[in-house]
């Protein structure tokens, strides 16, 4: 070997060790200039070994004879540098073409395979092994291998399915056949795991999950329906007990109205009208709690326009006579408010004495915003809205009051009040009030203090729209549960 060859040869075990510092100095949080780098640094070397007439894919012997070892260290250096910059372009090329987060379980099986390749290069080209003889050698022992980790391995190949076909991500809420439900928290080789609403932990094996189907509730978007079965006694149509049920739904703050909620009759016999309610929520975390507020609403609209719960199937009870439930009543309605639950028998029925019943027509105005209201309105039928700036503050149901901030501390409405459907309420005069501060001098001064130390100046609301950011509609929350005690 000649001293030009010798040099060249030691300028390449140079720029690989070179190479070597520079990428392990670089640090991983700067991958790509340590991809330049790992270019810049093999394009010298195959430079360098063009000029030295070294070729890289053959086996030259004696290759360990005088300066045969720096020749071995060189084609050892060029590939582990060109290994480095075949991955340098797989992980570049998954970052900037936005990969998902499952796809690192790919990127790895491609590093794993151009690690391998490489390993078999250097035993054939550096140090002359006959790998075909090896191959065919190792194959009993990768047969043996492979029925001993059979389970693991289809986790494994399991996992590369669903990372390619991508049927949820993470962050995903998955429902399987078995009843598991959980938003995908982490996925790799072997398993994915997902959280539960109960905040526990669960580990699917992936072959577990792509022999099952599986629901996405997260796809195209968080939405989820849900349905509630109602069997209502037959005591009045089944178009009107429609209606009630209709405007049960549109008085809820806590489901999408767009596209609204809808009612199905399913079956009627001597015993109920059977109904389901079909209405969504923007994600699976607002279930229980819309769920929740449609129960409540559903018993208020039945109390309210005089329909009665049958019992479940199989256990109806019998009577002589036909069931007559009366509409709720202006003392009725004051005792279920927890507003006035501190006030006397006494004061309960001057109060409701003193109620004057009135009807509104949809789309009129209540209240207007500003307005220091002189009445207090309180809602025995039909659904109201709170709105502001053209945005709806709140749905309002019977058993929901207007007005109490005008009547008891004297201060402007936050937001128009206006019908939905045709409502029905009480109004009450703050003269009625007023005749009760002889017997009680601190009485609204009481019923202000209970509205400011909710720290609203809503009426009354529900609770918020899915949506909600934590502000107005907020607080509506609290002043429904103070004021309708449900």
């Amino acid at each position: 070997m000649s001293q030009y060859t010798i040099l060249l040869t030691a300028l390449i075990n140079l720029l690989g060790v070179a190479g070597i510092v520079v990428w392990h100095l670089q640090g991983r949080s700067r991958p790509n200039e340590r991809l330049i780098t790992q270019i810049f640094f093999f394009l010298a070397m195959t430079a360098t070994l063009v000029c030295a007439r070294i070729m890289p894919f053959r086996f030259d012997a004696p290759h360990l004879d005088g300066t045969g070892t720096l020749v071995v260290m060189a084609k050892i250096l060029w590939w582990t540098h060109l290994s480095w910059a075949t991955i340098g372009f797989v992980r570049i090329y998954i970052v900037l073409d936005g990969r998902p987060r499952e796809a690192r379980l790919i990127q790895d099986l491609l590093v794993a395979i151009v690690y391998l390749g490489v390993l078999l290069s250097v035993m054939a080209f550096v140090f002359g092994v006959p790998i075909g003889t090896i191959l065919a050698t190792s194959g009993v022992f990768a047969i043996i291998l492979g029925l001993a980790l059979q389970n693991t391995l289809g986790d494994v190949f399991s996992g590369i399915a669903l990372t390619l076909g991508r049927p949820y991500t993470i962050g995903d809420w998955i429902l399987l056949p078995d009843g598991t439900e959980g938003r995908v928290v982490a996925s790799n080789w072997r398993s994915t795991y997902l959280l539960t609403g109960a905040k526990n932990q669960v580990v699917m094996p992936n072959s577990v999950l792509a022999k099952q189907g599986l629901t996405n509730v997260s796809k195209p978007d968080e939405a989820h329906q849900l349905v509630l079965g109602v069997r209502i006694v037959p005591t009045h149509a089944p178009a009107f007990v429609l209606s009630v049920m209709l405007d049960a739904l549109s008085s809820c703050n806590s489901i999408i109205q767009e596209p609204p909620p809808s009612v199905s009759l399913i079956g009627i016999d001597a015993a109920a009208i059977e109904i389901q309610l079909f209405f969504s929520v923007t994600s699976l975390a607002h279930r229980s709690s819309a769920r929740n507020e449609i129960i409540d609403l559903v018993y208020r609209h039945c109390i309210a326009n005089g329909l009665a719960l049958a019992s479940p199937a199989g256990t109806q009870i019998v009577s002589d006579g036909q069931i007559i439930v009366p509409k709720t009543s202006t003392l009725t309605l004051l005792k279920s408010i927890a507003l006035f639950s501190d006030l006397t028998e006494d004061e309960q029925h001057a109060i409701a004495a003193g109620a004057i019943e009135k009807r509104a027509s949809s789309g009129e105005e209540l209240l207007a915003k500003g307005s220091v209201s002189d009445r207090l309105l309180i809602i025995r039928e039909g659904v109201a809205l709170r709105r502001d700036q053209g945005e709806i503050v709140a749905r309002l149901a019977p058993g929901d009051i207007l007005g109490a901030w005008g009547v008891f501390a004297g201060q402007p409405e936050s937001s128009q009040s206006l019908t939905l459907t045709p409502v029905t309420f009480y109004q009450i005069e703050k003269s009625v009030f007023e005749s009760l501060v002889v017997d009680r001098p601190r009485l609204i001064e009481d019923l202000a203090g209970r509205l400011h130390r909710h720290g609203s100046h809503s009426d009354t609301g529900a609770p918020p729209p899915n949506h909600s950011d934590g502000t107005r509609a907020d607080l509506v929350h609290a002043i429904r549960s103070m004021f309708g005690g449900h």
